[in-house]
């Protein structure tokens, strides 16, 4: 008796040391729930950002690719003020549009982060795809910050990189 109960004691330490929250779900932005009107950012400073991303990228030769996951992370950097996404378009290597993220404009709370996440087998965006965010926020110093990480990893090897969005004219 003794022995059962040490075996069912040890299946329950083997089994609660599981990764927790690993069930494949990725943390997703409920868009609806933020929407906004359009007359309460009218008056603010306007702006548009370009983030390049990376689905996947060339090894050995231009013909053999390798995938990544890519996560495009929206930061208000404000600690006190609340920025405005209006636009979030994923685009392909080849300037076509892949996806629209964003229907009407949503708030970000000051020092809040929304992600957006292409899974690693997304290939859609290619070797150069892109995002462009059109935001409103109360003054230029309180411009979103817009970045992205790329990551795979396999086996023992992985493989990660950080880019940083750019302000563009509209």
């Amino acid at each position: 008796m003794r022995n059962i109960s040490l075996f069912f004691l040890a299946a329950f330490v083997i089994l609660s040391c599981s990764k927790k929250g690993d069930s494949g779900r990725v943390h997703s932005v409920n868009w609806e729930a933020r929407v906004v009107g359009q007359k309460d950012i009218s008056k603010l400073v306007q702006g548009s950002t370009y983030l390049p991303v990376y689905s996947s990228i060339y090894q050995l030769h231009e013909n053999k690719t390798y995938d990544l996951t890519v996560t495009a992370s929206i930061r208000n950097i404000s600690p006190a003020d609340t920025v405005y996404l209006q636009k979030a378009n994923y685009y392909g290597t080849d300037g076509r549009l892949v996806r629209k993220y964003l229907q009407h404009p949503v708030y970000i709370k000051p020092l809040e982060t929304l992600e957006i996440v292409i899974y690693e087998k997304d290939r859609a965006g290619g070797t150069g795809g892109n995002f462009v965010f059109d935001w409103a926020a109360k003054s230029e110093q309180k411009a979103p910050l817009f970045e992205a990480v790329m990551i795979s990893t396999s086996g023992q090897q992985g493989l990660s990189f950080l880019t940083r969005g750019v302000r563009i004219e509209r």
